[in-house]
């Protein structure tokens, strides 16, 4: 099991700068931030650029991987999202790691943007592949229904090789499907939206985990089909479970922190990522927990293939 933990870019960097060395000295594999304009958590809070964020956090740190938790098309274009990507890789010596997903409206509507459900899910099966293609190859051309591209240049190229790791955000079937193609790994929240915030959190808890089973199982029967079909040939993809997604913040106690990691190993999960303490909702829980969970120590995240 690998542990990642988010630290959202509501800070000064001079706030923020020894949280994500703390992230690096306590052990974690990877840590992560968000990826929007503005948040609907947060809707009143300062709010700093993710890839800023990023860039700096591997100035100041030599081991973790860094991530966006999840960069998405509401504001994003795959040419001009992949200079920020060469940049942070080359930056942070090849620790970058690209969560993606879907998004939701909020972004794309402060931008000017509406779009229906199935519009927002075309527009992300057409995103991944051309910020795949963009990232590998050299004079692209595109032109789809929400991108296009004219001899995009990827020069110098991501330090990672063939390109910097994806992990693909998806809880449906389409969504899945792109991460079992395009994805180094799987990230899964679980089925946010379903969990009834009226129960008690013993209750919330294991429904989530019900739902967090089941999407789980669909996972590996598309993973498997994938495979199968020779749309992708190389090994399955990394599992990573946001562990708060329950709406109970998996670090208000070490005994439930160990819980919840035991039980995502357990259905095969290879990565856990929790949000750091915060003082007040979302992901209120101590900071002393920190201090009283055991994370074995670890060389950085996986799958990382560099130049020489």
């Amino acid at each position: 099991m690998r542990y990642g933990i988010c630290i959202l870019p509501e800070h000064s960097w001079v706030q923020a700068e020894p949280l994500w060395r703390d992230a690096e000295e306590r052990g974690f594999d990877h840590a992560w931030t968000y990826d929007h304009l503005t948040w609907a958590g947060l809707p009143d809070s300062p709010w700093h650029s993710t890839m800023v964020t990023l860039g700096l956090a591997g100035s100041v740190t030599q081991r973790i991987g860094l991530g966006t938790f999840v960069a998405s098309p509401n504001f994003r274009h795959p040419v001009t999202f992949m200079r920020d990507v060469l940049t942070v890789d080359d930056v942070s010596r090849g620790r970058l790691l690209l969560g993606l997903g879907a998004g939701g409206d909020l972004d794309a509507e402060i931008l000017g943007h509406r779009l229906t459900r199935g519009q927002r899910s075309r527009r992300f099966r057409e995103f991944v592949p051309l910020l795949d293609r963009v990232l590998r190859e050299d004079h692209v051309d595109h032109s789809g229904e929400f991108f296009g591209a004219r001899d995009a240049r990827n020069r110098p190229g991501c330090v990672q090789q063939p390109r910097v790791p994806f992990v693909v955000a998806a809880n449906g079937p389409r969504a899945m499907a792109l991460a079992a193609r395009y994805g180094d790994g799987w990230m899964t929240t679980g089925p946010v939206g379903q969990v009834d915030p009226d129960e008690h959190d013993t209750a919330r808890v294991e429904q989530w985990w019900r739902g967090i089973e089941e999407i789980s199982r669909r996972y590996t029967e598309i993973e498997t089909e994938t495979q199968r079909d020779g749309t992708r040939a190389d090994r399955p993809a990394d599992r990573y479970l946001s562990l708060d997604a329950s709406g109970v913040p998996a670090l208000r106690s070490a005994g439930f922190f160990a819980e919840q990691v035991g039980r995502a190993h357990e259905l095969g999960f290879t990565d856990v990522v929790v949000h750091r303490p915060r003082e007040s909702d979302p992901y209120r829980a101590p900071l002393a927990v920190l201090d009283q969970i055991d994370l074995p120590a670890a060389p950085g995240p996986s799958g990382r293939n560099l130049e020489s």
